[in-house]
C-alpha cells in the first residue's frame, strides 16, 4: 500500500484546450478589412470618374461639330479635326485674353503675397490692439458675398477713372482674396517658434528686418499655397471682369467665351475648345505644385 505508484494515462483526444481566439477569427476580420479596403476604393473610383468625366466629354466634343455633339454628346468622336481649335483661337482672340490674364494673375499674386504676408506677420507675431477683431473682421470679410460691394464700387471706381483698367481689377482682386489669405498665412507663422524673432530682437533687428528675413522666408510653403489659389481664382474669374472691364482689348480669358454664343444659340465645339485653352494652364500649374501645394495645406492646419 505504501509502495504503490499510480500512473495516469492522458489521451490527447479527449484533453480540452483553453478557450482562446479561433483561427476563424482573424481570418474572418481579415477578410472584412479587405472588404472595407475594397468599397473604399470604389467610392475613390467614383469620385475620380465624377470629376474626371465632364473634361473627358470637353475633350470629346471639341473635336466634333454641333450635329454630332446634339446626336450623342458623350461619345468619342468620329474623326480628329483641330478646325474649332483653330476657329475658337481666332475668334475668342485667345491672344489677347491670355496675355491679358496673365498680367492679371501676377499682379495679384504678387500684392496678395505681400499684403497678406505683413497683415499675418503683425497677427501672430506683433501685439496688435484687438487682434481678436481683426481676425473676426477678415472671417467675416471672406465669407460676404462679394456682390454686396457692386454697386458702391461700381461708382467709386468710376470716379477714380479705374474701369476699363487692368490695375483697377487687379485692385479689386486684392481686396477680395487678402482676408483668406491672410488667415491662411497667418496659421503659418502662428507656427514658427517665437525663439527665432526673439534672438533676431537681440541682435537689434527691427520688426520690418524680422518679418522680411526671418519670418517670412520659413513660411514660403504657406505662399507657394497662397500664390497658387489667387492665380487660379484670377484665372477663372469672371464677374468682376465682365463688370469692370469692357475694352476687348483688355478682356481676361473668362470673358472669351462670350465670342461662341449669340442671342439664339451657342456654338459648344468651339465652346469646349475654349475651354480646354482655358483649362490647360490652369492643370498644367496645378499638376507641377500638386505635392507642395497639398502639403501647404496640410502643414498650415487648414485641411
Amino acid at each position: 500500500m505504501g509502495g504503490r505508484v499510480t500512473t495516469t494515462v492522458i489521451d490527447p483526444a479527449t484533453t480540452t484546450r483553453e478557450p482562446g481566439p479561433s483561427p476563424a477569427g482573424p481570418r474572418r476580420s481579415r477578410r472584412r478589412g479587405s472588404g472595407g479596403g475594397a468599397g473604399a476604393y470604389v467610392v475613390l473610383i467614383v469620385l475620380a470618374l465624377f470629376a474626371i468625366g465632364p473634361l473627358v466629354a470637353v475633350v470629346f466634343n471639341a473635336f466634333k461639330n454641333n450635329a454630332e455633339i446634339g446626336t450623342n454628346p458623350l461619345a468619342p468622336p468620329t474623326s480628329l479635326s483641330l478646325d474649332n481649335f483653330t476657329e475658337a483661337w481666332t475668334r475668342g482672340d485667345f491672344a489677347t485674353t491670355m496675355r491679358n490674364s496673365a498680367i492679371i494673375c501676377l499682379g495679384a499674386v504678387l500684392g496678395t503675397c505681400l499684403i497678406a504676408g505683413l497683415a499675418a506677420y503683425a497677427l501672430s507675431h506683433l501685439q496688435v490692439p484687438g487682434s481678436g477683431i481683426v481676425v473676426g473682421y477678415l472671417f467675416l470679410g471672406s465669407a460676404l458675398p462679394v456682390q454686396l460691394f457692386l454697386v458702391p464700387l461700381f461708382f467709386l471706381w468710376t470716379q477714380l477713372h479705374l474701369v476699363d483698367n487692368l490695375f483697377g481689377l487687379i485692385v479689386i482682386y486684392w481686396a477680395t482674396d487678402a482676408p483668406f489669405a491672410t488667415l491662411l498665412l497667418r496659421s503659418f507663422l502662428l507656427k514658427i517658434p517665437k525663439d527665432y524673432t526673439e534672438a533676431a530682437r537681440l541682435d537689434g533687428a527691427s520688426d520690418l528686418q524680422i518679418a522680411r528675413r526671418v519670418v517670412l522666408p520659413l513660411a514660403w510653403p504657406g505662399f507657394l499655397t497662397v500664390a497658387l489659389i489667387v492665380a487660379l481664382w484670377s484665372w477663372n474669374e469672371f464677374f468682376w471682369a465682365i463688370t469692370f472691364i469692357h475694352d476687348p482689348k483688355l478682356r481676361p480669358v473668362a470673358t472669351s467665351f462670350l465670342a461662341f454664343q449669340d442671342q439664339h444659340s451657342t456654338d459648344w465645339g468651339m465652346t469646349s475648345a475654349a475651354a480646354i485653352f482655358m483649362l490647360g494652364p490652369v492643370v498644367l500649374l496645378f499638376l507641377v505644385l500638386q505635392r507642395r501645394f497639398v502639403s501647404g495645406l496640410t502643414a498650415g492646419g487648414l485641411k
